[in-house]
């Protein structure tokens, strides 16, 4: 019941926050409309009387009465629908948007990197659809609640043991709430034979997959897996359907008894003159709608207990964002001061080290390491050596394990990530591919630079993007791709080139962190980015001193650095020049001979 509290209690705060005049105005309507419901059973118990007695007036206004309730009831229940509808979709909007803030509510990332943060995290997406339902079941509950004690008094007039009845129709609820935990628990156990399930499925009829299965001639081999993982999901599931069916069976076996047995009173009383025919015709009707309203909110509870999942899942994830995902901040936060408008001195890691949240595992292990301004740093390594998550450090969005990051002295720990990220420029390896106008695309690199035309059109031509500009119907304010609208389909190439502008774009940057620049572009292209690579590097070491980083598996592009950085299994196991380095015969000279053999 807690998870079901929870679940009424966030969805109403909710509701409240977003619209409380309509929230107000379909729980009336929504009362009115579950009121009618007994109101209509006791009109058809005056009815019977009037009729039997020949009281022909009575009966006919008693008749217009009773049709009236039922359109009232009808029309209520209609125009509720329409502005819970609309709440529930602000509602939605507005856990969208909390989704959104506690996503990027933490100081740094490395927490969305653990897979129970990103299951939580995609199980609350997922689940935030069924906002409008779950908001209507709270709704429906309170009216079913009124109706239920409405009913109730009228049943307790007739006979105070009818007053039982309502209390034995919390039987089927309670069965029907362990039975749907049996499910539940069911469901929990087998998802991960689902997720392969739905995996194969994916793998067999995805456009990227079926040529290779076709060629190699597996459709079999995924049918007959699929079938079999099916099959084994269907018997436990059905395992347990059978018993929460026969739970579900004993519960509403147990109200109908109480049900023949309230009718039987009731004509007994009746027979003895206890009671007349509209008192038997009442209690029917009124068992009849507790009847339903067991049924009903056997149903409400199965939603608001989906629903209390949920919350609990959100609830879970604004106690990661409020209390962040990285050590704790080191001093108070000095403001922007602190940090350089230029770089004089550089970027010092001493002996950072990093594991991820829950983990004992060190992807970087006591890195030492000394950029001077103006620098242009490479850093490889074999994949898994550590590459990407010292980029993702430098640039603050992860946070050292132990260690420190110093930005010309002053500690990154010590100033708000978002002030040292507004002075960094990046394109990741996993670029962005955002399916909005041109404009929103390339101008998220400098957001205040968005509106300014001439700004977007040079980061364009200098990324080599200038023909995906041209090849967008309405310019910068067209439309890229096809997720929701008819937009320019674009190559991984062209993305990629776009993800490079929006690097362009941002004046002033002290580190400019490029990871696998070139894995998407062709080989005219690479060249081309090679050469804006140099340019990038000369223009950033002149104006700010600022570091530019590159990770790649390029040597041509490596051996231009000023520094060449090599990590192996989380350390600095060399550094140099790219001749320093080959005169050496380490790792680095190995890498760049199997790759200069390739070229050969």
């Amino acid at each position: 019941m807690t998870t079901t509290i929870l679940a009424v209690r966030h969805l109403l705060r909710l509701a409240l926050r977003s619209d409380p005049a309509r929230l107000a105005r379909a729980a009336a309507m929504i009362a009115a409309g579950f009121l009618s419901t007994p109101l209509i059973a006791l009109c058809l118990k005056s009815l019977t009387t009037a009729a039997i007695q020949h009281q022909l007036g009575a009966a006919v206004r008693l008749a217009l009465a009773t049709a009236a309730l039922l359109v009232f009831e009808l029309m209520m229940n209609h125009f509720a629908h329409l502005s819970y509808f609309e709440l529930g979709d602000l509602c939605e909007v507005e856990l969208q948007n909390d989704l959104i803030s506690l996503t990027h509510g933490a100081g740094s990332l490395e927490q969305l990197d653990t897979p129970g943060y990103a299951d939580t995290l995609a199980l609350v997406r997922e689940e935030l659809p069924r906002t409008r339902a779950s908001l209507e079941a709270v709704l429906q509950t309170g009216g079913l609640a009124l109706q239920m004690g409405l009913t109730t008094v009228l049943l307790g007039a007739l006979n105070p043991w009818l007053l039982l009845l309502p209390l034995v129709g919390a039987v089927p609820v309670l069965a029907g709430n362990r039975a749907q935990r049996l499910v539940d628990r069911a469901r929990e156990e087998a998802a991960p034979r689902i997720r392969l399930g739905r995996h194969l499925l994916e793998t067999a009829t995805t456009q990227a997959s079926v040529k290779e299965i076709r060629l190699s001639g597996a459709e079999a081999v995924l049918i007959d897996r699929h079938r079999s993982d099916w099959a084994a999901t269907s018997r436990a599931l059905g395992r347990a359907q059978g018993r929460a069916a026969l739970l579900r069976a004993a519960g509403q076996f147990a109200f109908a008894a109480a049900y023949g047995g309230a009718i039987y009173l009731v004509v007994q009383q009746a027979l003895h003159g206890g009671a007349g025919l509209g008192d038997v015709i009442l209690v029917i009707a009124l068992a009849a709608q507790v009847s339903l309203q067991v049924a009903t909110a056997l149903g409400l509870l199965t939603i608001l207990q989906d629903a209390g999942h949920t919350m609990r899942r959100i609830r879970t994830l604004r106690t990661l964002a409020a209390t962040g995902t990285g050590p704790a901040s080191t001093g108070t936060d000095p403001g922007p001061s602190d940090l350089p408008v230029v770089l004089t001195q550089g970027i010092r890691l001493e002996h950072v080290s990093f594991s991820y949240p829950d983990s004992d595992r060190r992807i970087l292990d006591d890195v030492t390491l000394d950029i001077p301004a103006g620098t242009a740093l490479a850093v490889v390594g074999e994949n898994g050596a550590g590459k990407s998550t010292l980029l993702k450090l430098l640039c603050g969005l992860y946070r050292p394990t132990s260690g420190r990051i110093l930005v010309d002295g002053a500690d990154l720990a010590a100033a708000t990530p978002a002030d040292w990220q507004r002075r960094v420029s990046t394109l990741f390896q996993d670029f962005a591919r955002l399916e909005l106008r041109l404009r929103d695309n390339t101008g998220i690199g400098d957001l205040d630079r968005i509106d300014d035309d001439r700004a977007l059109h040079q980061a364009l031509e200098a990324a080599e993007a200038g023909p995906v500009l041209d090849r967008v119907s309405g310019g910068l304010d067209g439309l890229l791709g096809r997720g929701y609208g008819d937009g320019a389909e674009l190559s991984g190439g062209q993305w990629q080139k776009l993800g490079l502008a929006r690097t362009l774009l941002r004046r002033s940057p002290l580190l400019v962190a490029l990871d696998e620049p070139a894995s998407a572009l062709d080989a005219t292209a690479e060249h081309a980015l090679f050469e804006r690579f140099a340019d990038l590097v000369a223009d950033a070491r002149t104006e700010t001193g600022a570091v530019t980083v590159l990770v790649s598996h390029r040597f041509s592009t490596v051996r231009m650095a000023d520094l060449i950085v090599v990590l192996e299994r989380g350390r600095v196991s060399e550094a140099g020049t790219h001749a320093q380095l080959a005169a050496a015969d380490g790792l680095y000279a190995e890498l760049y001979r199997l790759q200069a053999k390739v070229y050969a």
